[in-house]
Protein backbone atom coordinates (compact mmCIF):
# COMPACT_ATOMS: atom_id res chain seq x y z
CA UNK A 1 0.00 0.00 0.00
CA UNK A 2 1.40 3.36 -0.99
CA UNK A 3 0.84 6.28 1.36
CA UNK A 4 2.02 9.77 0.49
CA UNK A 5 3.94 11.29 3.40
CA UNK A 6 2.59 14.46 4.90
CA UNK A 7 4.57 17.58 3.91
CA UNK A 8 7.63 18.00 6.10
CA UNK A 9 7.29 14.64 7.83
CA UNK A 10 10.46 12.91 6.71
CA UNK A 11 12.92 15.20 5.01
CA UNK A 12 15.88 13.77 3.08
CA UNK A 13 18.33 15.49 5.39
CA UNK A 14 21.86 14.65 6.46
CA UNK A 15 21.91 13.26 10.03
CA UNK A 16 24.49 15.82 11.16
CA UNK A 17 22.36 18.73 9.94
CA UNK A 18 19.20 17.22 11.41
CA UNK A 19 20.84 16.67 14.79
CA UNK A 20 22.33 20.17 14.79
CA UNK A 21 18.91 21.68 14.17
CA UNK A 22 17.45 19.64 17.04
CA UNK A 23 20.27 20.73 19.36
CA UNK A 24 19.63 24.38 18.45
CA UNK A 25 16.00 24.00 19.48
CA UNK A 26 17.01 22.39 22.76
CA UNK A 27 19.47 25.19 23.49
CA UNK A 28 16.81 27.83 22.80
CA UNK A 29 14.38 26.24 25.26
CA UNK A 30 17.07 25.58 27.86
CA UNK A 31 18.30 29.17 27.61
CA UNK A 32 14.78 30.51 28.14
CA UNK A 33 14.45 28.39 31.27
CA UNK A 34 17.89 29.31 32.61
CA UNK A 35 17.31 33.03 32.08
CA UNK A 36 13.78 33.02 33.46
CA UNK A 37 13.22 35.56 36.28
CA UNK A 38 9.43 35.57 36.54
CA UNK A 39 7.72 34.13 39.60
CA UNK A 40 4.67 33.14 37.54
CA UNK A 41 4.05 29.46 36.83
CA UNK A 42 5.15 28.27 33.40
CA UNK A 43 3.47 25.92 30.96
CA UNK A 44 3.88 25.03 27.32
CA UNK A 45 2.81 26.57 24.04
CA UNK A 46 2.21 23.94 21.36
CA UNK A 47 1.11 23.98 17.75
CA UNK A 48 -1.84 21.64 18.39
CA UNK A 49 -4.51 22.10 21.06
CA UNK A 50 -4.13 19.94 24.17
CA UNK A 51 -6.30 16.83 24.06
CA UNK A 52 -7.70 17.49 27.49
CA UNK A 53 -11.24 18.45 28.40
CA UNK A 54 -11.36 22.26 27.89
CA UNK A 55 -12.20 24.14 31.08
CA UNK A 56 -13.59 27.65 31.33
CA UNK A 57 -11.56 28.85 34.29
CA UNK A 58 -8.26 27.06 33.66
CA UNK A 59 -5.70 29.43 35.19
CA UNK A 60 -2.90 27.97 33.06
CA UNK A 61 -3.98 30.27 30.23
CA UNK A 62 -2.28 33.09 32.13
CA UNK A 63 1.01 31.26 32.60
CA UNK A 64 4.30 32.32 31.11
CA UNK A 65 4.68 30.12 28.03
CA UNK A 66 7.61 27.97 26.98
CA UNK A 67 7.30 27.67 23.19
CA UNK A 68 7.62 24.04 22.08
CA UNK A 69 5.82 24.38 18.76
CA UNK A 70 8.94 23.86 16.63
CA UNK A 71 9.76 20.50 18.24
CA UNK A 72 7.88 18.89 15.38
CA UNK A 73 10.28 16.73 13.36
CA UNK A 74 10.78 13.02 12.94
CA UNK A 75 14.50 12.60 13.57
CA UNK A 76 15.10 8.97 12.66
CA UNK A 77 13.01 6.13 11.35
CA UNK A 78 14.81 2.77 11.48
CA UNK A 79 12.84 0.14 9.52
CA UNK A 80 15.29 -2.62 10.47
CA UNK A 81 15.27 -2.05 14.23
CA UNK A 82 11.62 -0.98 13.90
CA UNK A 83 12.02 2.18 15.96
CA UNK A 84 11.21 5.84 15.50
CA UNK A 85 12.93 8.81 17.14
CA UNK A 86 11.06 12.09 17.04
CA UNK A 87 10.41 15.38 18.74
CA UNK A 88 7.31 15.59 20.97
CA UNK A 89 5.17 17.94 18.86
CA UNK A 90 5.02 15.45 16.00
CA UNK A 91 1.47 14.18 15.65
CA UNK A 92 0.66 10.50 15.43
CA UNK A 93 -0.85 11.07 12.01
CA UNK A 94 2.50 12.34 10.77
CA UNK A 95 4.24 9.30 12.24
CA UNK A 96 1.70 6.88 10.78
CA UNK A 97 2.02 8.37 7.29
CA UNK A 98 5.81 8.14 7.49
CA UNK A 99 6.02 4.62 8.92
CA UNK A 100 3.42 3.13 6.58
CA UNK A 101 5.87 3.69 3.73
CA UNK A 102 7.90 0.88 5.32
CA UNK A 103 4.93 -1.30 6.28
CA UNK A 104 5.22 -0.23 9.93
CA UNK A 105 3.06 1.62 12.46
CA UNK A 106 3.45 2.61 16.11
CA UNK A 107 2.22 -0.13 18.44
CA UNK A 108 -0.19 2.22 20.20
CA UNK A 109 -1.86 4.90 18.06
CA UNK A 110 -4.32 7.17 19.94
CA UNK A 111 -7.70 7.69 18.32
CA UNK A 112 -7.33 11.35 17.27
CA UNK A 113 -5.01 12.47 14.47
CA UNK A 114 -3.62 15.54 16.22
CA UNK A 115 -2.59 13.89 19.47
CA UNK A 116 1.16 14.42 19.70
CA UNK A 117 3.84 12.00 20.82
CA UNK A 118 4.61 14.13 23.85
CA UNK A 119 0.93 14.42 24.70
CA UNK A 120 0.58 10.64 24.59
CA UNK A 121 3.34 10.26 27.17
CA UNK A 122 2.17 13.10 29.41
CA UNK A 123 -1.51 12.20 29.20
CA UNK A 124 -1.63 8.39 29.26
CA UNK A 125 -2.67 7.40 25.73
CA UNK A 126 -3.90 3.88 25.01
CA UNK A 127 -5.84 2.24 22.17
CA UNK A 128 -6.93 -1.09 20.76
CA UNK A 129 -3.52 -2.81 20.85
CA UNK A 130 -3.32 -2.05 24.58
CA UNK A 131 -4.71 -5.49 25.46
CA UNK A 132 -1.32 -6.83 24.28
CA UNK A 133 1.15 -4.00 24.86
CA UNK A 134 -0.21 -1.59 27.50
CA UNK A 135 0.00 2.15 26.88
CA UNK A 136 2.06 4.19 24.45
CA UNK A 137 4.59 4.85 27.22
CA UNK A 138 5.14 1.09 27.50
CA UNK A 139 6.44 1.10 23.91
CA UNK A 140 8.91 3.93 24.52
CA UNK A 141 12.63 3.22 24.81
CA UNK A 142 14.29 6.56 25.60
CA UNK A 143 13.42 10.14 26.50
CA UNK A 144 15.34 13.40 26.38
CA UNK A 145 14.16 15.82 29.06
CA UNK A 146 14.95 19.50 29.63
CA UNK A 147 14.69 20.32 33.32
CA UNK A 148 13.30 23.56 34.72
CA UNK A 149 16.91 24.63 35.35
CA UNK A 150 17.78 24.19 31.67
CA UNK A 151 19.74 20.95 32.06
CA UNK A 152 19.28 18.12 29.56
CA UNK A 153 18.74 14.59 30.89
CA UNK A 154 18.60 11.35 28.95
CA UNK A 155 16.61 8.60 30.55
CA UNK A 156 15.55 5.05 29.75
CA UNK A 157 14.66 1.90 31.70
CA UNK A 158 18.42 1.52 32.26
CA UNK A 159 19.50 5.17 32.71
CA UNK A 160 17.62 7.25 35.29
CA UNK A 161 14.80 4.68 35.26
CA UNK A 162 12.62 6.46 37.83
CA UNK A 163 12.64 9.66 35.78
CA UNK A 164 11.79 7.59 32.70
CA UNK A 165 8.82 5.92 34.37
CA UNK A 166 7.45 8.98 36.14
CA UNK A 167 7.19 11.09 32.99
CA UNK A 168 4.12 9.10 32.05
CA UNK A 169 1.00 10.89 33.21
CA UNK A 170 3.03 13.84 34.53
CA UNK A 171 1.18 16.45 32.41
CA UNK A 172 4.27 18.57 31.87
CA UNK A 173 4.96 19.03 35.58
CA UNK A 174 8.39 17.36 35.59
CA UNK A 175 10.06 19.21 32.72
CA UNK A 176 10.08 19.50 28.94
CA UNK A 177 10.06 16.25 27.00
CA UNK A 178 12.29 17.12 24.02
CA UNK A 179 12.81 13.82 22.21
CA UNK A 180 11.59 10.25 22.44
CA UNK A 181 12.35 6.90 20.85
CA UNK A 182 9.65 4.26 20.57
CA UNK A 183 8.98 0.87 19.03
CA UNK A 184 7.09 0.12 15.82
CA UNK A 185 5.31 -2.99 14.61
CA UNK A 186 4.86 -4.54 11.17
CA UNK A 187 1.47 -3.85 9.62
CA UNK A 188 -0.40 -5.36 6.69
CA UNK A 189 -2.20 -2.96 4.34
CA UNK A 190 -5.66 -3.62 5.80
CA UNK A 191 -7.47 -4.47 9.02
CA UNK A 192 -10.36 -6.94 9.02
CA UNK A 193 -12.72 -6.16 11.91
CA UNK A 194 -15.35 -8.58 13.16
CA UNK A 195 -18.11 -7.46 15.53
CA UNK A 196 -19.19 -9.90 18.24
CA UNK A 197 -22.40 -9.01 20.10
CA UNK A 198 -23.07 -10.24 23.64
CA UNK A 199 -26.23 -9.88 25.70
CA UNK A 200 -24.48 -10.00 29.06
CA UNK A 201 -21.42 -8.36 30.54
CA UNK A 202 -20.25 -11.78 31.71
CA UNK A 203 -20.16 -13.15 28.15
CA UNK A 204 -18.52 -9.94 26.91
CA UNK A 205 -15.78 -10.27 29.52
CA UNK A 206 -15.29 -13.94 28.75
CA UNK A 207 -14.66 -13.04 25.11
CA UNK A 208 -12.22 -10.29 26.11
CA UNK A 209 -10.38 -12.73 28.38
CA UNK A 210 -10.17 -15.26 25.56
CA UNK A 211 -8.50 -12.79 23.20
CA UNK A 212 -6.27 -11.48 25.99
CA UNK A 213 -4.96 -14.95 26.87
CA UNK A 214 -4.89 -16.43 23.35
CA UNK A 215 -3.31 -13.31 21.79
CA UNK A 216 -4.82 -14.29 18.44
CA UNK A 217 -6.00 -10.81 17.43
CA UNK A 218 -4.07 -7.64 16.60
CA UNK A 219 -6.59 -5.08 17.87
CA UNK A 220 -9.35 -5.27 20.47
CA UNK A 221 -11.86 -2.73 21.74
CA UNK A 222 -15.61 -2.53 22.18
CA UNK A 223 -18.70 -0.50 22.93
CA UNK A 224 -21.36 -1.06 25.57
CA UNK A 225 -24.65 0.17 24.11
CA UNK A 226 -26.92 -0.94 26.97
CA UNK A 227 -26.97 -3.45 29.83
CA UNK A 228 -27.96 -6.09 27.26
CA UNK A 229 -25.88 -5.07 24.22
CA UNK A 230 -22.09 -5.30 24.30
CA UNK A 231 -20.15 -5.32 21.02
CA UNK A 232 -16.53 -6.47 20.85
CA UNK A 233 -14.51 -5.21 17.86
CA UNK A 234 -11.81 -7.72 16.94
CA UNK A 235 -9.23 -6.45 14.42
CA UNK A 236 -6.70 -8.51 12.48
CA UNK A 237 -4.16 -7.42 9.89
CA UNK A 238 -4.84 -8.75 6.41
CA UNK A 239 -3.02 -8.47 3.09
CA UNK A 240 -6.19 -8.24 0.98
CA UNK A 241 -9.66 -6.76 1.36
CA UNK A 242 -12.76 -7.42 -0.77
CA UNK A 243 -13.84 -3.83 -0.07
CA UNK A 244 -12.85 -0.96 2.20
CA UNK A 245 -15.03 1.31 4.29
CA UNK A 246 -14.30 4.93 5.15
CA UNK A 247 -15.82 6.88 8.00
CA UNK A 248 -14.40 10.36 7.42
CA UNK A 249 -17.45 12.14 6.04
CA UNK A 250 -21.10 11.02 5.96
CA UNK A 251 -20.71 7.75 7.86
CA UNK A 252 -19.58 7.44 11.47
CA UNK A 253 -17.67 4.39 12.63
CA UNK A 254 -19.18 4.41 16.12
CA UNK A 255 -22.66 4.20 14.57
CA UNK A 256 -21.68 1.28 12.32
CA UNK A 257 -20.50 -0.98 15.15
CA UNK A 258 -23.91 -2.35 16.25
CA UNK A 259 -25.12 -2.65 12.63
CA UNK A 260 -22.39 -4.78 11.08
CA UNK A 261 -20.87 -8.21 11.56
CA UNK A 262 -17.58 -7.39 9.84
CA UNK A 263 -15.70 -4.61 8.09
CA UNK A 264 -12.50 -3.93 6.16
CA UNK A 265 -10.50 -0.73 6.48
CA UNK A 266 -7.08 0.40 5.37
CA UNK A 267 -4.68 0.49 8.31
CA UNK A 268 -4.71 4.28 8.24
CA UNK A 269 -8.51 4.49 8.26
CA UNK A 270 -8.73 1.88 11.01
CA UNK A 271 -6.32 3.77 13.25
CA UNK A 272 -8.37 6.97 12.84
CA UNK A 273 -11.82 5.40 12.75
CA UNK A 274 -12.74 7.42 15.85
CA UNK A 275 -11.15 10.73 14.86
CA UNK A 276 -14.55 12.44 14.46
CA UNK A 277 -15.91 11.00 17.70
CA UNK A 278 -15.55 7.83 19.73
CA UNK A 279 -19.17 7.34 20.82
CA UNK A 280 -20.97 10.33 19.26
CA UNK A 281 -20.17 12.23 16.07
CA UNK A 282 -20.88 15.89 15.32
CA UNK A 283 -22.79 16.87 13.21
CA UNK A 284 -25.49 14.30 13.98
CA UNK A 285 -27.71 14.93 10.92
CA UNK A 286 -26.94 13.71 7.41
CA UNK A 287 -27.39 17.24 6.04
CA UNK A 288 -24.98 18.64 8.62
CA UNK A 289 -22.43 15.97 7.75
CA UNK A 290 -22.81 16.62 4.03
CA UNK A 291 -22.03 20.29 4.63
CA UNK A 292 -19.52 20.15 7.48
CA UNK A 293 -18.56 16.51 8.02
CA UNK A 294 -15.16 16.96 6.37
CA UNK A 295 -14.42 20.02 8.51
CA UNK A 296 -15.49 18.95 11.99
CA UNK A 297 -13.11 16.61 13.80
CA UNK A 298 -11.27 16.40 17.10
CA UNK A 299 -8.84 19.21 16.31
CA UNK A 300 -11.45 21.74 15.17
CA UNK A 301 -13.66 21.05 18.18
CA UNK A 302 -10.78 21.46 20.64
CA UNK A 303 -9.48 24.60 18.94
CA UNK A 304 -12.93 26.18 19.02
CA UNK A 305 -13.43 25.27 22.68
CA UNK A 306 -10.07 26.75 23.65
CA UNK A 307 -10.59 29.91 21.61
CA UNK A 308 -14.09 30.49 22.97
CA UNK A 309 -13.42 29.18 26.47
CA UNK A 310 -15.44 32.01 28.03
CA UNK A 311 -18.55 30.32 26.65
CA UNK A 312 -17.78 26.93 28.20
CA UNK A 313 -20.13 25.89 31.04
CA UNK A 314 -19.47 27.65 34.31
CA UNK A 315 -21.19 24.87 36.26
CA UNK A 316 -22.11 21.24 35.65
CA UNK A 317 -20.01 20.62 32.52
CA UNK A 318 -20.81 17.43 30.58
CA UNK A 319 -18.87 14.41 31.79
CA UNK A 320 -15.93 13.24 29.70
CA UNK A 321 -13.91 10.68 31.62
CA UNK A 322 -11.69 7.61 31.20
CA UNK A 323 -11.67 5.19 34.12
CA UNK A 324 -9.49 2.11 34.58
CA UNK A 325 -11.23 -0.78 36.31
CA UNK A 326 -9.51 -4.00 37.45
CA UNK A 327 -10.98 -6.74 35.26
CA UNK A 328 -12.42 -8.69 38.20
CA UNK A 329 -14.23 -5.58 39.53
CA UNK A 330 -15.89 -4.61 36.23
CA UNK A 331 -19.26 -6.17 37.07
CA UNK A 332 -19.44 -4.20 40.33
CA UNK A 333 -18.59 -0.96 38.57
CA UNK A 334 -21.01 -1.51 35.70
CA UNK A 335 -23.85 -2.42 38.09
CA UNK A 336 -23.30 0.99 39.69
CA UNK A 337 -22.98 2.68 36.29
CA UNK A 338 -26.19 1.19 34.88
CA UNK A 339 -28.04 2.20 38.03
CA UNK A 340 -26.63 5.70 38.58
CA UNK A 341 -25.51 6.95 35.13
CA UNK A 342 -27.26 4.84 32.44
CA UNK A 343 -25.64 6.77 29.58
CA UNK A 344 -24.48 4.97 26.44
CA UNK A 345 -22.44 3.99 24.53
CA UNK A 346 -19.42 3.41 26.76
CA UNK A 347 -16.12 2.80 24.97
CA UNK A 348 -14.23 -0.19 26.33
CA UNK A 349 -10.48 -0.68 25.77
CA UNK A 350 -8.79 -3.68 27.44
CA UNK A 351 -5.42 -2.67 28.91
CA UNK A 352 -2.68 -5.10 29.85
CA UNK A 353 -0.91 -4.45 33.15
CA UNK A 354 2.70 -4.31 31.96
CA UNK A 355 4.23 -3.56 35.39
CA UNK A 356 3.34 -2.11 38.76
CA UNK A 357 3.83 1.45 37.58
CA UNK A 358 5.81 3.71 39.88
CA UNK A 359 3.31 6.58 39.61
CA UNK A 360 0.69 4.65 41.64
CA UNK A 361 1.17 4.05 45.37
CA UNK A 362 2.14 0.61 46.72
CA UNK A 363 -1.04 0.77 48.82
CA UNK A 364 -3.13 1.21 45.69
CA UNK A 365 -1.36 -1.66 43.91
CA UNK A 366 -1.87 -3.92 46.92
CA UNK A 367 -5.58 -3.96 46.11
CA UNK A 368 -5.09 -4.93 42.45
CA UNK A 369 -4.30 -8.52 41.50
CA UNK A 370 -5.61 -8.45 37.93
CA UNK A 371 -3.28 -8.68 34.91
CA UNK A 372 -5.87 -6.80 32.85
CA UNK A 373 -7.81 -3.55 33.24
CA UNK A 374 -10.75 -2.26 31.28
CA UNK A 375 -10.55 1.39 30.30
CA UNK A 376 -14.16 2.57 30.18
CA UNK A 377 -14.65 5.95 28.52
CA UNK A 378 -17.73 8.14 28.81
CA UNK A 379 -18.20 11.13 26.50
CA UNK A 380 -20.87 13.82 26.88
CA UNK A 381 -22.95 12.70 29.85
CA UNK A 382 -25.04 15.69 30.96
CA UNK A 383 -24.96 16.45 34.68
CA UNK A 384 -28.26 16.91 36.52
CA UNK A 385 -28.56 20.00 38.66
CA UNK A 386 -27.42 19.39 42.21
CA UNK A 387 -25.09 16.48 41.40
CA UNK A 388 -21.38 16.38 40.66
CA UNK A 389 -21.07 13.24 38.55
CA UNK A 390 -17.31 13.65 38.28
CA UNK A 391 -17.04 13.37 42.05
CA UNK A 392 -19.42 10.41 42.05
CA UNK A 393 -17.14 8.64 39.57
CA UNK A 394 -14.13 9.36 41.77
CA UNK A 395 -15.89 7.98 44.85
CA UNK A 396 -16.96 4.81 43.02
CA UNK A 397 -13.43 4.29 41.73
CA UNK A 398 -12.23 4.30 45.33
CA UNK A 399 -14.72 1.54 46.12
CA UNK A 400 -13.64 -0.77 43.27
CA UNK A 401 -9.94 0.14 43.45
CA UNK A 402 -9.99 1.78 40.04
CA UNK A 403 -8.30 4.93 38.82
CA UNK A 404 -8.74 7.49 36.05
CA UNK A 405 -6.77 9.67 33.70
CA UNK A 406 -6.45 13.30 34.75
CA UNK A 407 -7.41 14.84 31.39
CA UNK A 408 -10.89 15.82 32.58
CA UNK A 409 -12.35 17.63 35.59
CA UNK A 410 -10.85 16.37 38.84
CA UNK A 411 -12.29 16.96 42.31
CA UNK A 412 -9.98 14.91 44.52
CA UNK A 413 -8.95 16.44 47.82
CA UNK A 414 -5.18 16.46 48.24
CA UNK A 415 -5.02 13.58 50.72
CA UNK A 416 -7.11 11.28 48.55
CA UNK A 417 -5.15 12.24 45.44
CA UNK A 418 -1.81 11.30 46.97
CA UNK A 419 -3.24 8.04 48.30
CA UNK A 420 -3.58 7.00 44.64
CA UNK A 421 -0.73 8.81 42.88
CA UNK A 422 2.67 8.13 44.41
CA UNK A 423 3.87 11.32 46.10
CA UNK A 424 7.16 9.75 47.21
CA UNK A 425 8.34 8.76 43.73
CA UNK A 426 6.89 11.92 42.19
CA UNK A 427 8.76 14.15 44.65
CA UNK A 428 12.02 12.27 44.12
CA UNK A 429 11.90 13.14 40.42
CA UNK A 430 10.48 16.63 41.01
CA UNK A 431 13.47 17.56 43.18
CA UNK A 432 15.75 16.62 40.31
CA UNK A 433 13.85 18.12 37.39
CA UNK A 434 11.83 21.06 38.81
CA UNK A 435 13.03 21.85 42.35
CA UNK A 436 11.49 25.35 42.35
CA UNK A 437 8.12 24.03 41.17
CA UNK A 438 7.76 26.39 38.21
CA UNK A 439 5.65 23.82 36.34
CA UNK A 440 3.35 23.26 39.35
CA UNK A 441 2.98 19.88 41.00
CA UNK A 442 0.64 17.24 39.60
CA UNK A 443 -2.16 17.76 42.12
CA UNK A 444 -2.13 21.55 41.81
CA UNK A 445 -2.05 21.51 38.02
CA UNK A 446 -4.76 18.91 37.41
CA UNK A 447 -7.07 19.45 40.40
CA UNK A 448 -6.80 23.15 41.22
CA UNK A 449 -5.31 25.26 38.42
CA UNK A 450 -7.45 23.45 35.85
CA UNK A 451 -10.55 24.59 37.75
CA UNK A 452 -9.26 28.12 38.32
CA UNK A 453 -9.03 27.56 42.07
CA UNK A 454 -6.65 29.49 44.27
CA UNK A 455 -3.24 27.86 44.31
CA UNK A 456 -0.99 27.48 47.29
CA UNK A 457 2.56 28.72 47.00
CA UNK A 458 4.65 25.77 48.14
CA UNK A 459 8.31 25.93 48.89
CA UNK A 460 10.91 24.62 46.45
CA UNK A 461 10.08 21.11 45.34
CA UNK A 462 7.11 20.85 47.68
CA UNK A 463 3.62 19.79 46.85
Amino acid sequence: MHMEPAPGVLLPEEPARRDARHEAKIERIARQLRQRTSARPASFKKKTPPHQVPKRYDSRRGDEKIDLSDLDQILELDPVAMTCTAEPAVTFEEVVRATLRYGLVPIIVPEHKTITLGGAVAGCSIESMSFRDGGFHDTCLEYELITAKGDVLRCSPQEKPLVFQMLHGSFGTLGVLAKLKFKLIRAAPYVHVTYETYATLEAFQQAIWHYFTAQEADYLDGQIFSPTQHVLCVGRFTERAPYVSRYDWLKAYCESIPRRTEDYLTVYDYLYRYDRGVTHVTPRSLVGRALFGKLVHSDTVLRAAEHFHRFLPAKNPPVIVDVFIPFSRTAEFMDWYHREMHFYPVWCVPYRRMRDYEWQTPRWWSGVKDPLFLDLAVYGLEQPRGRNLYKEFEDELQRVNGTKTLISYNYYDEQTFWSIWNKETYQAVKQLTDPDNIFRDLYTKTCRAALGLQEQTPGPGAS
